[in-house]
């Protein structure tokens, strides 16, 4: 089975270049499933039920999302609604939504998504660690297939995670910093491991937003609010080859794919 993982979309660029591509691209690679991180789909801040149902129509079967998971207040109502918008399992007890989802493909495969957030240089979180150690087994008990967003600041946290659920789960992926890496690999136990898709969004910015502004904002230490970028984007993903019997990985690829 081959899951393509969606990178970070920022803003109407990032949803531009998926609407162009995503066909041209799941055909290359033989794709069964198509999961995305959709926090930065609302002119870079947050998602709305609209700009979710339009990732669905294109065929998405499950969002992530993170830090800005909340940035729309209207999503609040919407993610207790529809357990597809996957925010970070470690909240805390009681907020709103579902911190993993199980996808249910027409044959009757099944596919455990969850995500973590991590906590250096983040909002103060529950242990993503303790949380994943809990969290993954009740998947588990469903599927040996489950993919993980770890939405993270530093690399040493998300290669850490990849490392402790090692042979527990099929993929470990990396969100967050919008940059991609070129670590891609299959851990010593079996799963998948990148510590960063990168991001689908404009080319020509500062990890999606208008270059200008992010510079004068290191210049001068000012409050300022910023605009995402225009202009050409790129399609950022990761593409994961599993067996579903197993859940075991036999491959994983990045894409990087400008239009």
């Amino acid at each position: 089975m081959v899951v393509l993982f969606i990178g970070d979309i920022v803003g109407e660029p990032g949803r531009r270049v998926i609407a162009r591509l995503i066909q041209k691209v799941s055909e290359r690679y033989h794709v069964d499933l198509v999961i995305g991180n959709g926090e930065n789909a609302a002119g870079g801040f947050g998602i709305t039920p609209d700009l979710a149902g339009d990732l669905f129509d294109l065929g998405f079967s499950a969002i992530t999302t993170g830090n800005h998971a909340w940035d729309r207040k209207e999503m609040v109502d919407y993610i207790r609604k529809d357990p597809r918008i996957v925010r970070p399992a470690n909240y805390p007890e009681g907020t709103p939504g579902h911190g993993s989802f199980l996808i249910v493909r027409p044959g009757g495969e099944k596919i455990g998504v969850i995500q973590l957030m991590g906590r250096a240089f983040m909002p103060a979180l529950d242990c993503p660690f303790q949380v994943a150690r809990r969290e993954v087994p009740k998947l588990r008990s469903q599927t040996p297939c489950v993919i993980v967003d770890m939405h993270a600041e530093t690399t040493s946290e998300k290669m850490a995670m990849g490392h402790f659920l090692d042979g527990q789960v099929t993929a470990v992926v990396g969100t967050h910093t919008h940059v991609q890496t070129a670590d891609e690999q299959i851990l010593p136990k079996g799963t998948a491991y990148l510590t960063d898709i990168g991001m689908t969004g404009p080319v020509n910015s500062v990890i999606g937003f208008k270059k200008e502004l992010v510079i004068e904002k290191f210049l001068k230490q000012m409050p300022r609010r910023f605009e995402v970028a225009s202009g050409p984007a790129v399609l950022g993903a990761a593409v994961i080859e599993f067996d579903p019997a197993t859940g075991k990985a036999s491959g994983i690829q990045r894409v990087r794919t400008i239009d």
